[in-house]
């Protein structure tokens, strides 16, 4: 048997019977509420340290909460007439019933059909197709863990550049204009303000529009901490930069965009 049914099974045992024996000693809604509190106190502590899922624990709460609120409401209509009592048995009825629906999806989910209903809701599998499953556990892109430990990654990089506190400045010494070369200038600093000499200092001028027209440069150390490099963009527009700095065996990276002027209109400085 599912352990979700064993947990519902024994959590509703619990709640009907609290409920029987509370009802003796004070009114209907009491015991119904003094019930429910007990049920959270219980229960919600227990699913955060052994997590079943959200929608598990949202099908248990739901049903706990369902059935405390029935007792509530119709032993609450003791000593009226009998009429009275239809209207919370059909809201009850009603939640109920969805609770159950969900939790038959969730099982089927998890599990499938069993074989004898499998046979009888599903057509026949082909001979060539093999055995068959009727669970939907859900299903994962292709490379999703792959991405996920690239992104997992690059988040410590960042936190390592966060640490190592480089001080990069990148601008043009030049107004870029497309088809006319312009001088690129990058000082990088370490921690504590002194420049970086003797680093591998490259990276990629990129247009989105048109991946042909990438750039790739590297850049020459003009005197301490300060490397430049003259280029050509041959398209006016925005541009994204991709720096790579490596030094001692550190890498530092950094993200940009400019945008290049036309001939007739200068263009903007790189954003630092």
């Amino acid at each position: 048997m599912s352990t979700v049914l064993i947990s519902l099974g024994l959590g509703l045992i619990f709640i009907v019977t609290a409920n029987v024996v509370l009802g003796r000693w004070m009114d209907g809604p009491r015991a119904a509420l003094t019930v429910t509190l007990l049920t959270l106190l219980v229960y919600v502590p227990y699913a955060f340290f052994a997590w079943p899922g959200g929608d598990v624990f949202a099908i248990h709460l739901a049903l706990y909460l369902v059935v405390n609120l029935g007792f509530g409401m119709l032993l609450g209509k003791q000593g009226t007439h009998r009429g009275s009592a239809w209207g919370p048995m059909v809201i009850i009825g009603f939640f109920l019933l969805v609770a159950a629906a969900n939790t038959i999806f969730l099982l089927v989910s998890e599990q499938g059909l069993s074989t004898g209903l499998a046979r009888v809701l599903l057509p026949e599998p082909r001979a060539s197709v093999g055995a068959m499953t009727s669970g939907f556990p859900g299903t994962v892109a292709p490379g999703m863990d792959a991405r996920r430990q690239l992104y997992d990654r690059h988040i410590e990089k960042l936190e390592t550049q966060v640490a190592r506190g480089w001080t990069i400045r990148k601008g043009w010494l030049d107004t870029p204009v497309a088809g006319q070369p312009a001088r690129f200038q990058v000082a990088v600093d370490d921690a504590q303000g002194k420049p970086i000499a003797g680093a591998s200092v490259e990276g990629d001028f990129l247009r989105p529009s048109n991946r042909d027209h990438d750039q790739r440069f590297s850049m020459h150390e003009l005197r301490k901490g300060i490397y430049q490099v003259e280029l050509n963009l041959p398209d006016a527009g925005t541009w994204s930069l991709w720096l790579r700095v490596r030094v001692d065996g550190e890498y530092h990276e950094l993200r940009g965009t400019t945008i290049v002027g036309s001939r007739e209109r200068a263009g903007a400085p790189l954003d630092s």
